[in-house]
């Protein structure tokens, strides 16, 4: 990490973090582990993607019952009553789905007569959060190899009080805490448990003090140590129905390894394998390399920065993916009143942060992506009963992990009306299977789901004979002369082509195959309004409303390949006057970046950099490099540093199963530059190299195919690739 000859893969502060938002993060897609606090006080928040609060009305956490009234309300929308839909509920309130939360603090406390030369640190290619003065080290990392976070910290003759807490803002003030502490022969168990207000459910914290040298003593529910050389502590958090049996925990610590290196020996040759699969090298300036994280975020124009947020934003996304991909604060907080209930939002944020996992070489990412999917299928079979009267799937806009029924929504945001979300989740794993050549029969099976959910639900015709989606949703947008719930918005469009034609793909020559292609023929073509943008909804006498953050009009243009400058150059024109006239309504950080993949696909690298400059500007960034949803840093979010490095890449570097197009979008600020090891859609691993003298790209196939490269300055070729051969190319200056 302090060699700057190259890419610094990770950052560090001269001084400690006094709030918990700046804290550096590991994490292993399950447990995560938010490090602040200063050498006297350090902390440690724990954390675990299954904690969400319980609570609510069981029934109203269920899909509205509203398929017996959907052909009366499909009737008078296509009559023309355009606020029809606002009554198409079953009366609820809205429900937001279950709240994601810290579990506790590990609490160090130990005397410090003097600290000189403080810094902390995280490095990316082994997760390990570091803090060091005065001869005190401090090292903290969650192991992939044992699903344990593992703390180690040493001094000369070290004194330490340790605690578990689950004091942190916003806890509830009737969680029934209980607390234990007992000496074992290495040193202490604690454990801590907390059960939620009014309910059976409960999680529990046990912490494993291993100690060498020196005494260990019992003030309940503190641990005290004093004259150590070293002390370890191995924690885990499990939520719980019941009881959870702690010297049963506490064994199981017990029968990890009790050597440091021993176990960040295990973790690293799994972490590290993943992390260094891609890396981005702008040429930096060597002394802009070597700034502390907080210093290079006053340079928002410095090449050094979009490194390290690229690697920073790689290795946050691997952290925060694997038992669930990120949510919408990735897999941390240290406040139990997480916005937006730390959800998985389905309608944009967690397919725009797990957008560079297929070419960024981060199939944990996009596995974690799958499983969540698989698990909540049944209850994507319920909202398309409840909802639509039809069989497959329809997908929430929100979930909390634990459920997928869609029952979060009300008259503004009618987000069970959203139909397009099972094709926009399950595209990344689509994406998933052409970088690898592979078909998942889950995603097989889940595709062929959501085509037959569009064959009982696409059964209206406009007066050319062409299918209606009635009633249509665009997330989270309405027309400027309608409400919300409407006719034949844009992304319904997209998606229902697009899921009926990959469903036909992934199940040839069948019955099913040849009615989905058919199917699709019939939907209508979009539409292109009186500002010759591609509009939002091609239902003729809708007005668009281009203020918003939301771009789901153009889901089209990114991710899908509906749209594209080269073989629909008129709609993407269209799609391009659409995105010229989009604003940033309340500055998203999601917005922004969302428009900047659009427009790299739409080859404009004038725009992508706006759009990055937007949030570079805008303060969106922690010195953690964890990012916030809104400029100067208000609100924890993970949007911004999880979707940059799929910016970076799409303005690189773009590729469908038979095209690449090099530097499509490549901004007048990034002359020179590297990018080693990212996968392409077609099999192979690319690495590129550009610079004033020209671009160089090599390309490692895993198997045979015909592709079209398509030049920086538009140029055509038609290559072969040969499985197990590498095909160099090389092209002039642009």
């Amino acid at each position: 990490m302090t060699a700057i000859n190259g890419p610094v893969h990770g950052t560090w502060e001269p001084h400690p973090a006094a709030r918990w938002e700046d804290g550096f993060l590991s994490g292993n897609g399950h447990h995560g582990a938010l490090v602040f606090g200063g050498p006297d006080a350090e902390r440690v928040v724990v954390t675990h993607h299954t904690l969400v609060r319980p609570g609510g009305d069981g029934e109203h956490r269920r899909p509205p019952r509203l398929a017996a009234e959907l052909p009366a309300l499909q009737d008078r929308l296509l009559a023309g009553e355009r606020t029809a839909a606002e009554g198409f509920t079953d009366g609820r309130p809205m429900q937001w789905v279950r709240p994601f939360h810290p579990a506790f603090q590990v609490r160090l406390a130990r005397p410090v007569a003097g600290c000189h030369l403080y810094r902390r640190d995280v490095d990316f290619t082994t997760g390990v959060v570091r803090a060091s003065c005065a001869g005190r080290t401090s090292r903290v990392f969650v192991s992939r190899a044992d699903d344990v976070i593992v703390q180690h910290i040493t001094a000369p003759r070290l004194i330490l009080d340790i605690a578990l807490d689950h004091r942190l803002p916003g806890a509830p003030a009737h969680l029934a805490v209980g607390h234990g502490a007992v000496v074992t022969p290495e040193g202490a168990l604690l454990s801590l448990r907390a059960r939620y207000p009014d309910s059976d459910r409960a999680f529990t914290g046990v912490t494993l003090v291993v100690v060498t040298g020196g005494t260990t003593t019992l003030a309940p529910p503190h641990a005290h140590v004093e004259g150590a050389r070293s002390v370890l502590l191995l924690t885990r958090v499990r939520g719980h129905t019941g009881e959870l049996d702690v010297t049963v925990e506490g064994r199981a610590l017990r029968d990890l390894p009790t050597e440091y290196d021993e176990l960040l020996e295990r973790h690293v040759a799994l972490h590290r394998t993943a992390y260094q699969r891609v890396t981005l090298d702008l040429a930096a300036d060597t002394a802009e390399r070597a700034l502390s994280g907080s210093e290079l975020l006053k340079r928002p124009r410095a090449a050094a920065l979009l490194e390290r947020l690229f690697a920073a934003g790689r290795y946050h996304l691997l952290s925060a993916g694997g038992l669930f991909p990120p949510r919408l604060t990735g897999l941390w907080t240290g406040d139990w009143n997480t916005a937006w209930s730390g959800a998985f939002t389905n309608d944009a944020n967690l397919n725009l942060q797990t957008a560079s996992a297929a070419a960024a070489a981060l199939p944990e990412v996009t596995e974690a992506h799958a499983a969540l999917i698989q698990r909540q299928l049944p209850d994507w079979r319920d909202n398309a009963r409840a909802v639509f009267g039809a069989r497959g799937v329809v997908a929430p806009a929100h979930t909390d992990g634990e459920s997928g029924h869609s029952y979060h929504f009300n008259r503004e945001y009618p987000l069970h009306l959203w139909t397009a979300g099972a094709d926009w989740l399950l595209k990344p794993l689509v994406d998933h299977d052409e970088t690898h050549g592979t078909r998942d029969p889950r995603t097989a099976s889940a595709l062929a789901e959501v085509a037959l959910f569009y064959e009982d639900f696409l059964t209206r015709t406009d007066e050319n004979g062409r299918l209606v989606v009635v009633p249509s949703y665009s997330p989270e947008n309405r027309p400027a002369n309608a409400s919300w719930g409407t006719i034949n918005a844009a992304m319904d469009l997209s998606a229902a082509r697009h899921a009926l034609l990959t469903a036909a793909d992934y199940h040839p020559d069948t019955p099913e195959a040849d009615r989905w292609r058919a199917l699709a023929e019939r939907l209508p073509p979009h539409r292109i309004n009186e500002d010759g943008a591609l509009a939002e909804w091609a239902w003729p006498g809708l007005l668009d409303s281009y203020d918003h953050r939301h771009l789901s009009h153009l889901y089209g243009v990114w991710p899908l390949d509906e749209i594209t400058p080269y073989d629909t150059p008129d709609l993407a024109a269209a799609a391009h006057r659409a995105l010229e006239l989009r604003g940033a309504e309340n500055d998203s950080a999601h917005g922004h970046l969302h428009h900047a993949l659009i427009a790299a696909r739409l080859r404009d690298g004038e725009r992508v950099a706006q759009a990055l400059g937007q949030v570079l500007d805008g303060d969106f960034f922690h010195a953690s490099l964890m990012s916030a949803h809104y400029p100067n840093r208000h609100v924890y979010n993970a949007d911004a540093a999880h979707t940059l490095p799929a910016v970076l890449i799409e303005m690189l570097l773009q590729s469908t199963p038979h095209r690449l197009a090099l530097l499509p979008a490549l901004p007048p600020a990034l002359p020179t530059g590297r990018l080693t090891g990212v996968r392409t859609r077609f099999g192979a691993e690319a690495e590129l190299t550009w610079g004033p003298d020209g671009v160089t790209a090599v390309l490692r196939p895993t198997r045979t195919v015909r592709i079209e490269v398509r030049s920086p300055s538009g140029d055509v070729e038609l290559i072969d690739l040969v499985a197990g051969e590498d095909h160099a190319l090389s092209m002039g200056a642009w």
